[in-house]
């Protein structure tokens, strides 16, 4: 029988998602074959599965954890955030429709029985499958129709590992807290918990463990210290832009503008692991820096919504004095079609707004469509002649005089478009930045050396070091326990 095991979080971002491809790795490289697993998922980070449909960027990271092929089936649920309509509803992979929040919790019991499909299909032929639950459990308000954490628990039949976040303070308080309120029902399913991102002298917490088994009588599986390797991952929710340092005076600025619905972020990642280039991420409130060199508009939800903030905060009056600097831009997907001369949207499809003025940084105008373009991609730039993978998650169709010089070839289609100068550029194409060439030649022309750091190497030489780092701090008798091999 395939052995199941859920972390539940006592609350968001405790790090439930870098110790699921912790444990993923860990199964892995003892030879189990595992599986990750997170029943809904509410990111506008999403990937395309190998079998073609979206899911959450952070089961496709842990797959990779896995040495698996994706599959739409890790993450049945998927909500994207979008604006004035509430949630876009991915379930399997495929558009499922829409809803606000509130009409979210009363459709909720509807997906219980495709999430149960969708877990039985990962189980199949797994040793080990390791689930991640979403937000935490002790939003009781939520416990009706729960599909996320004790809803699926207590259907399924998992056994669940709390994870408290002790960098945020008042972790005590936290798991106690979450066994006082939980239901019998739902406490009897938690086995134990760890403790996360512990900075420092480990034996000074032994006070704490103590308290907390007294008062909940769980065990403690490990105290996880902040784990260094985890920086080296692609992050999953915006969240962790803000805490995103500004960098140290490096060769090479470059400014990235955070829009509230922006998506598909973990695009920079491979510039962020450039020695030589300093990535910033521009909040709300303030000013693109005058002395980047290049500007990346990445993508975004609600391209029209976003285009609109974009102006709200002045950042279009920046983006004009950035290219009377001679400075360059590269726009991805939603950025990509804010560099045009307008975006229509006649059928409603992001909102109430049906028409809005671009950057105008491109010749080129794009029309929104319900139909949605999801697909895996080989591709090919046609500015510096070289090899290019990714995917492409969009709704819409660009088009104008700038499509003439396309960027890139995607299985064969030209796509994108570039401006007369070569300044702008703009194409659908995400994960073109992962591209180790391609990002050499774009910094050579910015005068600077890049392209050396094989970026993949990187994310998975990551996970090794996560893996050794988390087997070091879990109780070895638990950690054996759940992979079969004591």
């Amino acid at each position: 029988m395939t052995r199941r095991i859920m972390l539940q979080g006592t609350g968001s971002d405790v790090g439930k998602t870098v110790l699921v491809a912790g444990l993923c790795r860990i199964a892995s490289n003892r030879g189990l074959a595992v599986r990750p697993f997170k029943p809904q998922n509410m990111s506008n980070n999403a990937a395309v599965s190998a079998d073609g449909g979206e899911i959450g960027r952070a089961q496709w990271l842990q797959a990779l954890a896995a040495r698996v092929p994706s599959s739409v089936h890790m993450n049945p649920v998927l909500l994207k955030p979008q604006s004035e309509t509430g949630s876009q509803i991915i379930v399997q992979g495929k558009v499922w429709g829409q809803a606000r929040g509130r009409d979210y919790q009363r459709l909720k019991p509807q997906l219980l029985d495709s999430v149960m499909e969708s877990f039985d299909a990962v189980c199949d032929g797994a040793d080990l499958v390791v689930v991640e639950g979403a937000g935490s459990p002790a939003e009781i308000n939520l416990r009706p129709g729960d599909i996320a954490n004790m809803g699926f628990a207590t259907r399924a039949d998992v056994p669940v590992v709390l994870v408290g976040d002790i960098d945020r303070g008042g972790v005590i308080a936290s798991l106690v807290g979450t066994h006082a309120i939980l239901s019998p029902e739902d406490r009897r399913m938690i086995t134990g918990y760890m403790i996360n991102k512990f900075r420092g002298d480990v034996t000074l917490f032994d006070d704490g463990l103590s308290e907390i088994r007294r008062f909940t009588g769980w065990p403690c599986f490990g105290v996880v210290p902040w784990l260094r390797e985890a920086g080296r991952l692609p992050a999953e929710d915006s969240v962790v832009l803000e805490r995103l340092s500004k960098g140290t005076g490096r060769a090479l600025k470059v400014a990235v503008p955070v829009l509230s619905r922006i998506a598909n972020f973990d695009d920079l990642d491979p510039l962020k692991a450039e020695p030589d280039v300093e990535l910033i991420f521009v909040r709300p409130g303030e000013r693109l820096p005058a002395d980047a060199g290049l500007v990346v508009l990445p993508g975004s939800k609600s391209t029209i919504s976003d285009l609109l903030d974009f102006r709200a905060e002045g950042w279009d009056r920046d983006l004009d004095q950035h290219m009377r600097r001679g400075g360059r831009v590269l726009g991805i997907c939603g950025g990509y079609q804010m560099l045009g001369r307008r975006v229509t949207d006649p059928l409603g499809t992001e909102g109430n707004v049906r028409e809005v003025e671009g950057l105008g940084l491109l010749d080129v105008e794009t029309e929104m469509a319900p139909e949605k373009t999801v697909r895996n991609s080989q591709a090919r730039s046609l500015q510096y002649d070289v090899p290019l993978s990714g995917y492409e998650i969009h709704l819409g169709h660009t088009r104008g005089a700038d499509c003439a010089r396309a960027s890139v070839s995607i299985d064969g289609r030209p796509d994108g478009a570039i401006s007369p100068d070569g300044r702008v550029v703009g194409t659908y194409l995400h994960g073109i930045l992962a591209s180790d060439a391609y990002r050499a030649a774009l910094l050579a022309e910015l005068g600077i050396t890049g392209g050396a750091v094989d970026y993949r190497k990187t994310v998975d030489d990551a996970l090794n070091g996560l893996a050794g780092e988390l087997e070091r701090a879990l109780d070895p008798d638990w950690l054996d326990g759940i992979l079969g091999t004591n």
